[in-house]
């Protein structure tokens, strides 16, 4: 065996596949913006449609962890889902799911089996305002959001429609748990009226001891609450981890999709 060739040929081979994985790994700074949690995509990846499909993944799978805004080279393909049939669809499908599992629940009979549901992006769709201000590409700003509440005018989000009143002919106690505050509680109530969801059990809103709170810890709370009332939470929906994770979670939680923003 020729020791010295196979020495060489070693070296060759360690110095490739090291070049390589440098090369697949290293994120460009120029992505990284100015926080410190990257909120980019690599540059290095020349087909947008794929690279964008990885960052939503990514982002809805929660491996991407906190980010802020959606990726410039992203908001397109962000516009193009949420405006054609793969969202309709995706939702749909959650939906299915839901109330597959939904039906194979024991309702007791008792009025204690409940659902809970988020209202933004999971009941209701503010699309029509994300569209004037860059489908999630833009820093927040929640003066003109909550003007937009206050319009009441979110459409309904069809497959989260279809879900909410199979739940409530097969028995259950809907509860509605979001992040928006209490003065907002006239023009939800309106809005989810008007968008059809009717004869819910109860609309839960932020109050001002709720103020300041981490989603996850508000929400967890409020279902501890129900919880101690009795409920049997057996199902959670909702567009956000936050809406979904902590304690006093329901048995089986249904994730919708949203690439347009994240709540702690």
């Amino acid at each position: 065996m020729d020791f010295g060739r196979l020495t060489v040929t070693f070296l060759l081979l360690s110095f490739a596949t090291s070049s390589l994985s440098e090369r697949l790994i290293r994120m460009s700074t120029e992505d990284r913006g100015t926080s410190s949690v990257y909120s980019g995509v690599p540059s290095s990846r020349r087909n947008t449609d794929l690279l964008c499909e990885s960052w939503k993944f990514s982002v809805e799978t929660n491996d991407a962890g906190v980010w802020y805004t959606v990726p410039e080279k992203c908001v397109s393909f962000v516009n193009n889902y949420l405006n054609g049939e793969r969202y309709r669809y995706d939702s749909e499908v959650i939906a299915d799911y839901a109330i597959e599992y939904a039906k194979t629940v024991n309702i007791a009979g008792d009025g204690k089996d409940a659902w809970i549901f988020d209202v933004d992006e999971t009941l209701l769709s503010n699309l029509p305002w994300y569209a004037t201000h860059g489908f999630g590409s833009e820093v927040f700003d929640e003066d003109s959001f909550n003007k937009w509440v206050d319009l009441a005018e979110a459409p309904a989000l069809p497959a989260s429609l279809r879900l909410y009143n199979e739940l409530q002919q097969l028995g259950f106690k809907i509860f509605l748990l979001t992040g928006r505050t209490e003065s907002q509680r006239k023009s939800t109530d309106k809005n989810l009226l008007d968008a059809e969801y009717t004869n819910y059990e109860s609309l839960i809103l932020r109050a001002t001891s709720d103020e300041g709170k981490p989603a996850t810890l508000y929400k967890s709370e409020k279902r501890q609450e129900l919880i101690d009332g009795g409920y049997r939470i057996h199902g959670s929906s909702g567009d956000q981890w936050s809406d979904l994770l902590g304690f006093a979670i329901g048995t089986r939680s249904f994730k919708l999709p949203n690439p347009m923003y994240y709540i702690l």
